[in-house]
């Protein structure tokens, strides 16, 4: 029963032990929970299967090297697709998916101007002269269509809300998925399992972000599955209640929250000076010396 809870979610052997230790369940027994875990597949695995058996739609990939999550949303009815923040080096990966599926790839989008890869929206665009990319109008980077809040993204009879959730940079964005079985919550970088995006770069605002997730994402259903941008521990997917009562720094106050996001000191993204270039681009890259596209 349990492992079947489990793959409904979506979960992860990470999910577990996060879920586990939270709960401060200390009379699971190690080997009952080794045994559950042996049951769900590891981030690492994500290669397109459905992310929650009850939700074909949706399914997750994950990049090793940024620790990106992409998903790729598919009408069962039509056949038209979309996806959220693909990474590069992966588009030969998601366009043999698509292929595979019989699916009709129509939007390319991204919930921000990430720095920590490069997304593949005008590589696939080039590849594809019907595929549009998206992005928010906020952001200020280039794109085939510019969305606000409010806006909806359809393709086929699905359709995705857009939830202005600035605080990371100004220009994200939440895109919010029901489906007749559940609700998504695509929330990039603004709302991580257990944390969230920085706010140190790029317009990064701490009261900002904290206002975003309080008024934007956690105001969703209790059982609405929060599907981050990236995760770092070999877990998946999380849902509104688990954050809400769970996530260290989202259950502080504003004040305290912003105080912790300042100290926190770190480095900045290994490929920041060539992902938010290009990434303003909507993915071409440019030759530095002479500022031509790659």
């Amino acid at each position: 029963m349990l492992a079947w809870m489990a793959k409904m979610r979506g979960y992860t052997p990470g999910c577990v032990d996060l879920l586990v230790a939270d709960l401060q369940i200390d009379t699971v027994r190690a080997e009952a929970k080794a045994w559950l875990q042996s049951r769900l597949p590891s981030l690492g695995q994500r290669d397109g299967s459905p992310l929650v058996q009850q939700s074909p739609e949706v399914r997750q990939f994950f990049d090793p090297v940024s620790s990106t999550l992409t998903y790729l949303i598919a009408c069962p009815a039509t056949k038209q697709a979309v996806l959220i923040d693909p990474v590069l080096e992966h588009k030969d990966r998601d366009r043999k998916a698509i292929t595979e599926l019989g699916l009709h790839l129509k939007y390319v989008l991204n919930t921000h101007c990430h720095a920590d890869h490069v997304t593949s929206g005008g590589a696939m665009r080039k590849d594809c002269p019907h595929v549009q990319t998206i992005i928010s109008k906020s952001s200020g980077a280039q794109a085939d269509i510019h969305v606000q809040h409010g806006d909806k993204v359809t393709f086929g009879d699905l359709s995705l809300e857009v939830r202005a959730t600035p605080g990371h940079t100004d220009g994200c964005v939440t895109y919010v998925l029901m489906t007749q079985t559940a609700t998504f919550a695509f929330t990039g970088d603004t709302l991580l399992i257990r944390g969230c995006g920085r706010t140190d770069f790029q317009q990064g605002n701490s009261f900002t972000l904290h206002d975003s997730v309080h008024t934007q994402i956690f105001t969703l259903p209790d059982d609405a599955l929060i599907c981050p941008g990236h995760d770092y521990k070999d877990r998946g997917v999380s849902t509104v209640l688990e954050e809400k009562m769970f996530n260290p720094r989202l259950t502080k106050s504003p004040e305290d929250f912003a105080k912790l996001m300042e100290d926190l000191n770190l480095p900045n993204p290994k490929q920041i000076d060539i992902a938010v270039p290009a990434n303003m681009a909507c993915g071409v890259q440019f030759d530095p010396s002479e500022n031509l596209p790659i």
